[in-house]
Formats: structure tokens, C-alpha cells, sequence
């Protein structure tokens, strides 16, 4: 797309003037926002930063005027470029994503963190944990890149955090989130379809992000989630064969006091229509987001005596 070189290259100048035109741009592509910005400008403000090593968080004023050189226009030009043509989310770009006010590492081998669970963790599951100071064992269940393990973990210093996951190619994304926050000794990446290499561990706290998106629901998502892998995102019965399979046996993996949240986004009417008799407690969120719910070992128990065949 040589427009967008050209443009960028000959005709801009400052930062100001690329963010301007990027922020432009993205907007009359319509582009989705869901992968950790809100909008067109801030979507390009972390690109733009990114390329030129300036710190993500904020417009830098000080650098606003500053003429940029025939380099960094190049390859702030490539990042658009695929941005733009390719609806590469931002994350993938720049290979950084934030999660409960962490840093953390992703490639298109695991989902670009986005859950209500950085609220949950950053609060220390209260008021569902009555003593978070007494968690000593904690499970993030299908981890993915590690975020929610490594989030829980800076938040319980005392616990030690298993992060499962069936793909050894997300468990090598963990793997360096977990060396980039030095927590090689408190985080421990193991490769599980689900409990199957679990047997006999007993966790005061489960946390699970699993696989949940259903046929149809797959098939209305915007052009940037094409680049997550879609086992990460995509299950069978209607998004709800995994959650079952973890909600069968929590009970066998929890402590009498412990307790269990699961996302499920969008399946949450799904849930619900399947196990009506379960009370499930559907938590809300003031940061946004929604699906996520909790139960505790007594009612992981009951499900286990229901629904077990």
C-alpha cells in the first residue's frame, strides 16, 4: 500500500502530525477496538510510542513537535499499514499488552488479555475470599499467555500459582511472562488438557478463562480476532463443553473453602438455560465487562452430584 508510506514518509513531520493522521485513518477504516484500547487515537498513540521507544502510556507533549526522521516514519508507517490491511490488532504489533496494571508479552499464539478478572484479582476476589491472606494455592485453568497466573500472583505473594494450558505454544508465552516477572519460583507453567496431570493438587482459589465462544457467535466477530488461535476462543455445545468439563470436577480440586469463577462472556444465557438449578453467582464489574460467575466448593459439589452420568 504505497499511499500510506508516501504519505507518512513525505508529507508528515512531527509526531503530532502522525498521530493526527493515523488517528484519521483508523477511524474511516472503521476499525474494532477490543484488544485493550478504547478508540482510534489511543489504538494509534500505542502504536506510534511503540515504534519510537517512548513510553505507551500517555501523548508525550514534550516530544509532540518533534520532527521525526525518514526511518521512523518508515516503520511507523509499516506498523499502520498492517493495521489498516491486515486488522492486525495493535498487541500483536507491538508484542505488549497491559493486564492488571502488568506488562506482559503476547503473539498470535495465545489471546491478547482483555477479562474482567484484572478487576476481581487487583480486589483479591473479595468479598467471595474471606481470608485472601490465607490462600496458599491458586489455579489459573487454561492460562494461555499467563497473565491471570502472574496478576494473581502479584496480588496473593504468598500462594503458589499453577498455569495450565493443553497448548504448549501458549505455555512458551507463559514461560517468558513468568521470566520477565522473575516469578519462576512462585508461577509453574504446566501442559494439562483441563485436570487430567492435576490429580491430587487441592487449590484455595481456581480461576478460568476457558475456550467458551460458540459456532455461531464465532462467526459475527470482527476481522481482528482471525489473528487469535481459535482454540483459545472457540468450544463446542454452544461455547459450554469445556465449562462443563471443569465444573464436573472443581469440587475434586478445591478446598472445602475454596471457590471457583469461570468466565463465559457471551454464553452466560447459555449457562443458565443449561443448569437453571444451579445458583450461580454472577458477578458485576465497574471497570466494564460481564459472563464471569462464582461458585463455592458446596455448590461445585452439588453440580458434580447432578450432572455427573
Amino acid at each position: 500500500m504505497a499511499s500510506i508510506q508516501q504519505t507518512v514518509v513525505e508529507e508528515l513531520v512531527t509526531l503530532r502530525d502522525v498521530l493526527r493522521w493515523a488517528t484519521s485513518q483508523f477511524n474511516a477504516a472503521e476499525l474494532f477496538y477490543g484488544h485493550g484500547n478504547v478508540d482510534a487515537f489511543n489504538d494509534a498513540l500505542q502504536l506510534i510510542l511503540h515504534s519510537l521507544h517512548l513510553p505507551a502510556t500517555e501523548f508525550p507533549e514534550l516530544f509532540a513537535d518533534a520532527r521525526l526522521t525518514h526511518t521512523e516514519k518508515q516503520a511507523i508507517a509499516d506498523l499502520i499499514e498492517k493495521r489498516l490491511v491486515n486488522r492486525i490488532p495493535v498487541p500483536y504489533l507491538t508484542h505488549e499488552a497491559w493486564f492488571a496494571g502488568l506488562p506482559f508479552y503476547v503473539d498470535e499464539r495465545v489471546l491478547i488479555p482483555r477479562s474482567p478478572f484484572a478487576e476481581l484479582i487487583q480486589d483479591q476476589f473479595m468479598p467471595w475470599l474471606i481470608e485472601p491472606e490465607s490462600v496458599s494455592n491458586i489455579l489459573d485453568l487454561c492460562t494461555g499467555g499467563g497473565c491471570i497466573a502472574i496478576a494473581c500472583a502479584a496480588a496473593f505473594p504468598n500462594a503458589q500459582v499453577d498455569a495450565v494450558d493443553i497448548s504448549s505454544d501458549a505455555l512458551d508465552v507463559a514461560n517468558i511472562n513468568i521470566d520477565k516477572h522473575d516469578l519462576t519460583d512462585q508461577v509453574h507453567a504446566i501442559q494439562s488438557d483441563l485436570w487430567t496431570t492435576l490429580e491430587g493438587n487441592k487449590y484455595d482459589l481456581i480461576v478460568s478463562n476457558p475456550p467458551y465462544v460458540g459456532a455461531d457467535e464465532m462467526a459475527t466477530l470482527p476481522a481482528e480476532y482471525r489473528h487469535e488461535p481459535v482454540s483459545a476462543l472457540e468450544a463446542d455445545d454452544n461455547g459450554l463443553a469445556l465449562v462443563e468439563i471443569i465444573l464436573l470436577r472443581a469440587a475434586e480440586f478445591l478446598t472445602p473453602d475454596g471457590v471457583l469463577f469461570v468466565e463465559v462472556g457471551n454464553s452466560d444465557t447459555a449457562v443458565m438455560e443449561k443448569w437453571p438449578d444451579i445458583e450461580f453467582v454472577w458477578l458485576d464489574f465497574e471497570l466494564g465487562g460481564h459472563g464471569v460467575f462464582m461458585l463455592d466448593y458446596a455448590q461445585c459439589l452439588v453440580f458434580t452430584q447432578r450432572y455427573s452420568s
